[in-house]
């Protein structure tokens, strides 16, 4: 049964994504989609359907929601308070949402984007092949208090299941390869860029994320010249003061600031999930090694339905706890269980 998802209160950033719009870069698109795309495949993994769903992304903070039918839900991404009619509920889990019921989502604590997912995904008009917002490009918009999402055909499975908890969540080291610019700074300037511990700066979106550090900036002697040309989400662009821009899903598709590396594709989660001021070091790898990485990704993702666990309840959190039937049978704690029964 489908139905509809109202949004009672939404937060400051908050649009529909799914895994985005390949093959448009030619005519001025970039990619989009969800900034952490791995949390769409977990979202698909705990409720059994395509991991192309359109989900809810929260930049920050989540809202408050109401359905009109009962509907199955996932909580992904970075880890926001979430409760259903007040009573807490787990993330990066699964569970029965229903008909009426309030599901209230307060801020992020370790990461940047928090994904919600619908069984069936939320069935909003296909603008080219792909139902992702791209603000940058004018598709969809921020979405506000008081709208209705028409939720898609859910075929029905689990709830109440569970994946462990991601590294990429407070990890530090993110991997990068050469890129179009690299042997335009010098191999001092290369050797202090990897040596440099730095902080994400509060000043990200999904276009990019600026990266704060102490001590000089970073530049190379012809980076006025450089022609405009094509750049990718990942690059790594230094600009005229000398700081880092990490580019992100949303990135326009041509640009003349020279580039000192590129993110691979299955460590740019680790970036867009970074709290502002969380500790990043960039490390470059060859690129075998970052193809042996995005295998071993893909690998993972693939066997993401094979870590689902059961989702164990808190007993000390059940406000229903006397509703359960919790003792089966009773047993005498003084008899003798081998001696026969004389009665």
């Amino acid at each position: 049964m489908s139905g509809t998802l109202t949004i009672l209160q939404a937060g400051p950033a908050m649009t529909v994504q799914d895994l985005g719009r390949p093959g448009y870069r030619a005519l001025g698109l970039t990619h989009g989609g969800a900034a952490d795309p791995t949390a769409l495949h977990e979202g698909a993994a705990l409720l059994g359907q395509d991991p192309n769903c359109a989900a809810l992304e929260m930049a920050g903070s989540g809202g408050s929601f109401q359905a009109d039918v009962d509907i199955r839900i996932a909580l992904t991404g970075a880890q926001m308070q979430v409760s259903i009619d007040g009573e807490p509920i787990a993330w990066n889990a699964s569970h029965l949402l229903p008909a009426g019921a309030k599901l209230t989502i307060g801020g992020a604590r370790d990461g940047a984007y928090g994904y919600l997912h619908v069984g069936g995904g939320f069935d909003v008009e296909p603008v080219m092949e792909s139902r992702s917002s791209h603000l940058a490009a004018g598709i969809g918009t921020l979405l506000q208090s008081g709208e209705t999402l028409p939720l898609g055909a859910d075929k029905g499975g689990e709830t109440n299941l569970t994946l462990p908890r991601d590294s990429r969540f407070g990890a530090e080291r993110v991997r990068i390869v050469v890129s179009m610019q690299t042997d335009a700074f010098d191999e001092a300037t290369r050797a202090r860029f990897t040596d440099t511990t730095f902080r994400r700066d509060a000043r990200a979106n999904r276009m990019g994320a600026r990266m704060d550090h102490e001590g000089e900036g970073f530049a190379t002697g012809g980076q006025l010249t450089i022609v405009s040309e094509v750049i990718t989400p990942g690059d790594i662009q230094i600009t005229g003061d000398g700081a880092p821009f990490v580019l992100m899903c949303e990135c326009q598709t041509t640009g003349g600031y020279p580039r000192i590396g590129t993110v691979i594709p299955c460590d740019l989660p680790i970036v867009a999930q970074a709290q502002p001021g969380a500790a990043l070091r960039f490390e470059f790898i060859d690129l075998d090694e970052a193809l042996a990485a995005e295998t071993r990704h893909r690998a993972d993702l693939a066997a993401l339905p094979k870590q689902r666990q059961p989702l164990l309840r808190d007993p000390a959190r059940i406000r229903d706890l006397l509703a359960y039937q919790l003792i089966s049978g009773v047993v005498s704690a003084t008899a003798d269980p081998f001696e026969e029964d004389k009665t």
